[in-house]
C-alpha cells in the first residue's frame, strides 16, 4: 500500500511536467457455475461454484518522446484467505510496468512488463478473460515508415534470479524468444506476416537442460465491404520441442454479414493439426497457438488449447454466430461442432471417430454506463464416446457452465498539460 501511494504522489507531482497523466482502475467480480467446464463431468461429482476478483489500479502517463504505464493486480477468490487475514493470499503483482521511448514519429522502443497483442490474438494475445491475464517481460521495437505498414522487432530473455554462474530454467514458461510482425493496410484489406522463435527447455538424456527452438511462420488476411467482412490465416510450425521435430499447422477462415444495424452473422472453420494417439513415427504434429487468447477460440467451455490440449490430436471447429446488438445491450449465440484433427484410440487400442462433439455458446451483455458493463453467459456441451476417452468424466451428464461477472473501469484522476 505505501509503494501505491508514494507512485500516486509521484504521478500528482509529474502533471506539473508531463502532456497526459491518468490513474484509473478495474473491478471484475464473476460468478462461475462450473459442471463440466474444460473436462467432461464424472458421476457423483457436485458443481463448483465460486466468485473469482480482479482488482487494478493503473498509471498512464504519455508525452512527446515517452510513454509509460505501471499496473498492479490483485487477482483473488472470495473467501480464499479469513476475513481477520493478515495476509492475502495472491498479493498484490505487478501486470505490467513498460516505458516506450519514442525516438521520432517512425521509430519507438517499449521495454518492460508489457500485454503483447496481434491480430485476432490467436497467436499472440494478453488473455483477458483470465482473471490474471497475461504478459511478457520483453523489448518491442516498432517501426512505421508510414500510416500504411508497420514492423514490430521483439525479444525476450528469461532467466529465475541474477546469478553469478549459468543455472537451469526453473519455471513453467519460454526461455527465450525472437519475432518479427509487419502489418499493412490496402483500401480494404488488411495483411500481417508472423515469424516466431519461441526457446523451451528440456532435460536431455544426461539429466542437462537443454533449449529447443521452435518457429511459428504465418499470414493472416482481413477484407471488409459493404455488409461484409471476411478473415484467413494460415500459420506453420517447424523446428524442435524436447528434442522432438516438429511439424504443424493452422488454418482458418471466417465470414460475417451485418443483415441490417442490429443483427450480423457468421460461419467459420478451423484446422489445428494434431498427432496421431497411434503413431510410430518420432514427431510431433500438433499445432500450438503459444501466446494467444484461445478462450476466444473453440469455444467458451475452453475444452482446447486453454492450458491443455497441447500435443494432442489436434481440432476440426465448424461454428456459425449470430449477434444482436442494439443500444446498450448485446447477444451473441455461436454453436460449434468439433473432431479431431488426427487418429484417437481407446485403452484397447480400437480406432474411435474423429467426432467430438457439440457446444452452444450464449453471451448476453449490458453496457450501463461508460465506466460499468454486466455480462452473462450459459454454455453446454453436448460430447460424445471419442471425448470421453480425451477428456476424464461422463458424456451422458450435464455437462454445462454458467457465469455471471460485473466490470467496472473508472477513471480516477486525469490531468492534460501543455509544456
Amino acid at each position: 500500500m505505501k509503494i501505491l501511494l508514494t507512485i500516486l504522489c509521484l504521478g500528482v507531482v509529474m502533471t506539473s511536467y508531463a502532456q497526459e497523466f491518468e490513474i484509473s482502475a478495474e473491478l471484475r467480480p464473476r460468478f462461475e457455475y462450473r459442471h463440466g467446464y474444460k473436462t467432461l463431468i464424472p458421476d457423483d461429482v457436485d458443481a463448483a461454484t465460486f466468485i473469482s476478483q480482479r482488482t487494478r489500479l493503473n498509471f498512464n502517463y504519455g508525452s512527446e518522446t515517452l510513454n509509460a504505464f505501471v499496473s498492479f493486480q490483485n487477482v483473488r477468490v472470495w473467501g480464499d484467505v479469513p476475513t481477520t487475514s493478515l495476509e492475502d493470499k495472491n498479493g498484490i503483482a505487478l501486470h505490467e510496468a513498460w516505458a516506450e521511448l519514442v525516438f521520432n514519429p517512425k521509430l519507438a522502443v517499449k521495454l518492460g512488463r508489457q500485454e503483447i497483442n496481434y491480430d485476432d490474438h490467436r497467436i499472440f494475445g494478453n488473455v483477458g478473460w483470465a482473471q490474471q491475464a497475461r504478459s511478457h517481460d520483453a523489448i518491442v521495437t516498432t517501426y512505421q515508415p508510414n500510416t500504411t505498414n508497420r514492423f514490430d522487432f521483439g525479444l525476450a530473455l528469461n532467466a529465475n534470479e541474477e546469478t553469478v554462474f549459468d543455472t537451469d530454467y526453473a519455471i513453467n514458461n519460454y526461455k527465450a524468444f525472437q519475432y518479427i510482425w509487419y502489418h499493412t493496410n490496402l483500401k480494404n484489406v488488411g495483411l500481417s506476416v508472423l515469424l516466431l522463435n519461441n526457446g523451451l527447455t528440456y532435460m536431455d538424456e544426461n539429466d542437462e537442460q537443454k533449449v529447443d527452438y521452435n518457429q511459428t511462420i504465418g499470414s493472416r488476411m482481413t477484407f471488409q465491404k459493404n455488409k461484409w467482412q471476411t478473415d484467413a490465416s494460415i500459420y506453420f510450425q517447424t523446428g524442435a520441442i524436447a528434442n522432438t521435430d516438429l511439424s504443424a499447422f493452422n488454418i482458418a477462415a471466417n465470414a460475417f454479414y451485418k443483415i441490417n444495424a442490429e443483427f450480423k452473422t457468421g460461419l467459420g472453420i478451423e484446422y489445428l493439426s494434431g498427432t496421431d494417439m497411434n503413431t510410430t513415427e518420432n514427431k510431433l504434429k500438433s499445432f500450438n497457438p503459444w501466446f494467444g487468447t484461445n478462450h476466444k477460440f473453440n469455444g467458451l467451455m475452453d475444452y482446447f488449447y486453454v492450458g491443455n490440449h497441447s500435443s494432442s490430436v489436434g481440432l476440426l471447429d465448424f461454428k456459425a454466430s449470430l449477434e444482436y446488438q442494439k443500444e446498450r445491450f448485446s447477444a451473441k449465440l455461436t454453436p460449434h461442432i468439433f473432431s479431431s484433427a488426427a487418429t484417437v484410440v481407446d485403452q484397447t487400442g480400437k480406432e474411435m471417430s474423429n467426432a467430438l462433439g457439440t457446444e452452444l455458446d450464449l453471451v448476453l451483455g449490458y453496457k450501463w454506463t461508460k465506466d460499468i458493463s454486466f455480462n452473462v453467459g450459459y454454455s453446454q456441451m453436448f460430447a460424445t464416446e471419442t471425448m470421453e476417452v480425451l477428456k476424464a468424466g461422463n458424456k451422458d451428464n450435464a455437462n454445462n457452465w454458467a457465469w455471471l461477472m460485473i466490470t467496472v473501469k473508472p477513471s480516477l484522476f486525469k490531468t492534460t498539460l501543455n509544456n
